[in-house]
């Protein structure tokens, strides 16, 4: 029975979730998301002062 568990355990620790995209693509992403936003917030920084 230890050596079933050790097996499946083996087998267990070679699987692994592999990202979709580089590490580096998802900061450049919440980079860009990021100055989107800044960008919409910038367009409506005069709304207040309208008459």
């Amino acid at each position: 029975m230890p050596a079933a568990a050790l097996l499946l355990a083996e087998e267990a620790a070679e699987t692994a979730n592999h990202l979709p995209l580089p590490p580096a693509a998802y900061g450049l992403l919440a980079f860009g998301g990021l100055v989107v936003l800044l960008l919409v917030t910038f367009a409506f920084r005069s709304v207040g002062t309208r008459h």
